[in-house]
């Protein structure tokens, strides 16, 4: 019979399963605390993504109109990616320590101070405080992205790609509906003084605390905690210490692996390409007479393509391998460029585009946040999932501070052509490693 009580000299603190069981848990209770788990995880994705997706759907149009520059509309999307990437080390950092809950709901509670501080900005019409609150709202995406390696942590190795692209599958319902319901979100708060395009960021702070505090009450015992009291009880494993921990240690353990550097390039790539088109559309839609629902509608055609089929790309991941799902990626992230980029003013054009671009950042992420799980040891693979976040969002907020000025200056074809270009990287990894001696845990 199972043993939970609480050992002596510990906190009894009900989520730290690692110090409060003495056996971890196994059968019947592992594979129900793997189903309660992913039912958590779920709500908490489909309130993360509309949080997210609500603010924003109009950042690029609130900056425009605060800054009064088309060159600087990007940098507030820009602002939220580089916000995501900064945090993403002090919230892996106190993931590590204190366990995926109290990660997850940190992030989604300075996401809401963010939230505040955009509509504060707006209402003063400060631009820097604007980009300040837009990086602090970032934390709610931080959130968002370690989910899904929240659902790794006690899925089996076959099903890893099913786990992972249940919780981004999840993010689905609240990512549609976000950018739908900014316009009358925006009206909602007409009586506050601020601009319109800025009152979608006060109902994404609101829906962020509900996803903490969901977080909090719910997501227990701990997943991450929990695998690692089940690591510990494998004689076999390597056990994870607080070194292992590090930022250096994710650095070495993907260095270390041919398939981890395919996986964190592809990561970063995909999300790169995705984040520099996708932020400066709304503004290209804008310049051909589209409004704020058609914009709206637009964005989330996009958003269906990254998150409602993700169930399917990560069956294909268990069943035909992580690299050939990349690899699919990279060719519908090359489609969604050449058709968005010679869209013009064919706004039916631009919404396929869009869908291919969210569809390939799927199969990016998806395929190489599985094959990242897989290719590092388990003893250092929450420092490794760190410093993806870290390189994919860092690299995603490059790329967006440049997607204004390349708008600005050569136009939005020229700025879908160098998406594509980023995307050379991927296809280099994947002829290295198939041009390699055959290894069966390649796929």
């Amino acid at each position: 019979m199972t043993d939970t009580s609480t050992p002596a000299g510990t906190s009894g603190d009900p989520s730290d399963i690692s110090r409060r069981t003495t056996v971890p848990p196994s059968g019947e209770r592992l594979a129900a605390l793997r189903r309660r788990t992913t039912v958590v995880l779920v709500l908490s994705q489909v309130l993360g993504g509309l949080g997210v997706a609500t603010g924003i759907a109009l950042a690029a149009v609130l900056a425009e109109e605060v800054s009064g520059s088309e060159g600087l509309a990007g940098l507030a999307t820009t602002a939220s990616v580089l916000g995501t990437a900064v945090l993403s080390l002090p919230f892996a950092a106190l993931t590590a320590a204190r366990g995926r809950r109290v990660g997850l709901a940190t992030g989604y509670v300075v996401g809401a101070v963010g939230g505040g501080v955009v509509a504060l900005a707006a209402a003063v019409g400060s631009f820097p405080l604007l980009l300040l609150g837009t990086a602090a709202f970032g934390a709610g995406s931080s959130a968002n992205l370690q989910a899904r390696f929240a659902a790794a942590d006690l899925a089996e190795p076959a099903h890893r790609g099913r786990a992972i692209s249940t919780v981004v599958w999840a993010t689905t319902i609240g990512a549609v509906l976000g950018p739908n319901i900014a316009a009358p979100a925006g009206r909602s708060t007409a009586g506050l003084g601020i601009p319109e395009a800025a009152g979608p960021f006060l109902w994404g702070a609101a829906v962020f605390l509900a996803a903490a505090a969901l977080v909090l009450a719910a997501l227990r015992p701990d997943p991450l905690l929990t695998a690692r009291a089940l690591a510990a009880a494998d004689p076999s494993a390597v056990p994870e210490t607080a070194e292992g921990r590090s930022l250096r240690a994710g650095v070495a353990a993907v260095a270390a692996s041919p398939r981890a550097r395919l996986a964190l390039t592809a990561v970063a790539c995909s999300h790169t390409t995705m984040v520099s088109i996708m932020v400066m559309t709304p503004i290209d839609l804008g310049h051909h007479g589209a409004g704020i629902e058609l914009i709206g509608l637009v964005i989330s055609i996009h958003i269906v393509g990254m998150y409602a089929f993700s169930p399917l790309v990560g069956r294909l991941c268990d069943r035909v391998g992580r690299i050939p799902v990349i690899s699919s990626g990279v060719v519908l992230l090359a489609c969604a460029a050449l058709t968005a980029g010679t869209a013009g003013g064919d706004h039916v054009r631009s919404a396929v585009g869009l869908f291919l671009l969210g569809l390939g950042w799927s199969a990016g992420l998806v395929g190489g946040s599985t094959l990242l799980t897989d290719a590092v040891p388990s003893s250092s693979r929450a420092a490794a999932q760190g410093l993806s976040d870290l390189s994919m969002n860092t690299a995603a907020g490059a790329g967006g501070a440049l997607a204004g000025l390349v708008v600005a200056q050569a136009g939005y074809g020229w700025l879908n052509a160098m998406g594509a270009a980023v995307l050379l990287p991927v296809v280099v990894l994947v002829v290295l490693l198939r041009l390699r001696r055959p290894d069966p845990n390649d796929g």
